[in-house]
């Protein structure tokens, strides 16, 4: 089986998952996007999957998200493709994410709103951003997979609401490891209907990776972020370990 054949066959496949959970809660599979996580794995494979007619492609780290987006827009084989930041952002590095003007799935916290505002009046372009909700760890605690404490996630949503520059997109999540991640899911909808109640355009919910999209179709999920079932394990140990990478922001 060649590399393509083993890319159609592994969309395909993560295609018709989302559709099925989309069925079983009632909702109509169009409104589920797919979002490829392509972090560690080569242009060539995200070109291979392009090819295919898949458009919206995530990175963790902003140099590896520069470093494709760069490669294959020099590409006349590739068609244009948008770009998702999903890992966390350190404010240092916000101008750059704003230049490639990939959508940040991971707002946390004021000073990042602050600077990607700062970033977006510099280049003149408004940048669309989720707030990153913690869900919590296998016990529940916080500080697990990175992310807002659910209690500031309204307050966090207001500052970007009202950031010129910036537009509110929703919220995301990685559910906690280990256990059902409905529950999880579940919180995650509840908060996000509550912030839908002040910021009405805000409607994507990010939500659900390669081992439980199925969960978060059911909570509401409009974006599935999905690595591992597309491309195959990952190169590197030490990301399969960590799937969003979290690592020390300033």
């Amino acid at each position: 089986m060649s590399e393509g054949e083993r890319l159609a066959g592994n969309l395909q496949a993560v295609r018709q998952r989302i559709d099925a959970a989309a069925r079983a809660a009632g909702r109509d599979p169009g409104a589920v996007a797919l979002l490829a996580v392509s972090k560690t794995h080569p242009a060539e494979a995200v070109a291979a999957l392009a090819a295919l007619g898949q458009r919206d492609f995530a990175e963790n780290r902003v140099q590896e998200l520069s470093g494709k987006a760069a490669a294959l827009a020099d590409d006349p084989a590739v068609p244009a493709l948008r770009w998702h930041l999903v890992g966390q952002l350190q404010r240092n590095k916000a101008a750059a994410v704003v230049r490639l003007g990939a959508t940040v799935h991971s707002v946390d916290r004021e000073q990042l709103v602050q600077a990607l505002a700062r970033a977006a009046e510099t280049q003149q372009c408004v940048v669309d951003v989720l707030v990153q909700v913690d869900l919590g760890g296998p016990e529940g605690e916080l500080g697990e997979r990175g992310g807002a404490p659910p209690d500031d996630v309204p307050r966090l949503a207001d500052a970007v609401g009202t950031a010129a520059g910036l537009r509110l997109r929703g919220l995301m999540a990685v559910a906690p490891r280990g256990g059902d991640p409905a529950p999880a899911f579940d919180r995650l909808a509840a908060l996000a209907a509550r912030v839908r109640a002040d910021h009405p355009a805000a409607s994507e919910l990010s939500a659900g990776m390669s081992g439980d999209l199925e969960a978060a179709v059911a909570a509401g999920a409009t974006v599935v972020r999905v690595g591992t079932a597309l491309f195959g394990a990952r190169p590197l140990a030490s990301d399969a370990e960590d799937p969003h990478g979290t690592r020390a922001r300033s």
